[in-house]
């Protein structure tokens, strides 16, 4: 727009008549028990989606395995998503993408890309990164709650890809948890302490997944109707996510693990690294939060190359960790390219997410052929003990979909 053309007309688009929320059910919309699969289908081929901006609306109930609600009982920043094992989205039968350990994932994920204002919108998602354990979030005086977590939260696919889907079948499949112990915890806290440990029980009452329908003008849908006319297939490209776990580190304070090895298309881009001490299945632990477990240096190796090149030199016990909040920060720029704007001040990094992220988008050509070795190379203060190492691998996807 230049300030010098006064001819200049108003450009009002009108190619989008109007975009509505559709509700979709289970195929069975009474077994939400533990281990269950869920599986959410549209069935309208001529409908003009976008999945993109799709929500997973749940409501339930919170409370022990006696049936009754207790405030000692609280649901973890995210917990939701704790709740589900497995989750995937399929095209015409065809599992584009998937995550397993939801909760894990998706938390570590927007710790780093979510910042506080758009943590105050997600807080209908169950997203309260800033809570403290005496606080009640999500459930009212009965334990009810509900919550619309959009899907862009929990998976890359519905992030990156932001085109309306035409003419293909869909299905949205989630896997619930085998307990409801990571989504939940228990903290006596209250007027007159409890002599037992509560263990939590979810029962979900609903589970809808809402999906806009868009409806174009004439001219759009003319031009629509010729891409179907063409049979074409569709490239659809993302980044997905995928979480890799290790249960059983060994006590020393040195460590090397081969993490995977993948070809060129799948070498990570973005790595994110985390520890968790003695919380998995711990109902007095908080899944939500993790440990700095004394680290002194981390690193990834894909082949031969390094990332980061140069050493951290932490020590957390002398408060010494600038350098990997600086990498945590940088995130925002490095995967979206936008200004950095971290949820977490140093202070609340080291106490609630002391987790490595590490860039290495930038890849040398020798990545770009045969195949790629990822390790990984770690070194505490001290000898770590029942510690989960947590790795989130970003790669990119791309598929060619057939419309039907």
């Amino acid at each position: 727009m230049s300030i010098l053309n006064v001819n200049e007309k108003l450009y009002i688009d009108n190619s989008i008549v109007s975009s509505e929320l559709h509700s979709y059910q289970p195929y069975i919309s009474s077994k939400f028990d533990y281990n269950d699969e869920i599986r959410i289908p549209i069935q309208e081929l001529d409908a003009y989606t976008l999945p993109s901006e799709s929500l997973l609306y749940i409501e339930g109930k919170l409370t022990n395995t006696e049936g009754n609600y207790t405030k000692r009982l609280r649901f973890t920043n995210n917990g939701i998503a704790f709740l589900f094992r497995e989750i995937r989205y399929e095209l015409n039968g065809i599992t584009i993408d998937t995550l397993r350990n939801v909760g894990l994932a998706s938390t570590l994920k927007s710790y780093l890309s979510s910042n506080t204002n758009e943590s105050l919108k997600l807080q209908n998602a169950g997203w309260f990164p800033h809570r403290k354990e005496e606080d009640r979030i999500l459930v009212d005086d009965n334990g009810k709650f509900s919550v619309s977590i959009p899907l862009k939260l929990l998976m890359g696919f519905f992030e990156d890809y932001r085109k309306i889907i035409i003419n293909m079948k869909q299905e949205l499949v989630l896997i619930r948890s085998n307990n409801d112990l990571d989504g939940v915890f228990f903290k006596d806290d209250v007027t007159t302490p409890s002599t037992t440990v509560e263990t939590p029980k979810v029962t979900f009452d609903k589970i809808y997944w809402k999906v806009p329908h868009i409806s174009v003008d004439i001219p759009q849908q003319l031009a629509l109707t010729r891409i179907l006319e063409s049979n074409k297939d569709i490239l659809i490209g993302f980044r997905s996510w995928e979480l890799v776990e290790y249960s059983s580190l060994t006590e020393t304070t040195r460590h090397t693990w081969p993490v995977k090895t993948t070809s060129k298309l799948e070498a990570p881009r973005h790595v994110i690294i985390a520890f968790q001490e003695n919380r998995k299945g711990d109902v007095k632990k908080d899944m939500s939060q993790f440990d700095n477990v004394d680290l002194t240096n981390i690193r990834i190796f894909l082949n031969s190359e390094r990332y980061p090149y140069h050493d951290l030199y932490l020590n957390f016990k002398e408060n010494k960790y600038s350098s990997l909040y600086e990498m945590f920060a940088n995130f925002r720029y490095s995967y979206y390219g936008t200004s950095n704007e971290p949820i977490f001040n140093p202070e609340k990094f080291k106490e609630i997410s002391p987790i490595a992220y590490i860039d290495c988008s930038h890849q040398k050509e020798t990545l770009q052929t045969g195949s790629v070795v990822m390790r990984i190379e770690f070194e505490t203060n001290s000898a770590i003990k029942k510690t989960h190492l947590l790795i989130v691998l970003f790669y990119m996807i791309n598929y060619l979909v057939t419309i039907l």
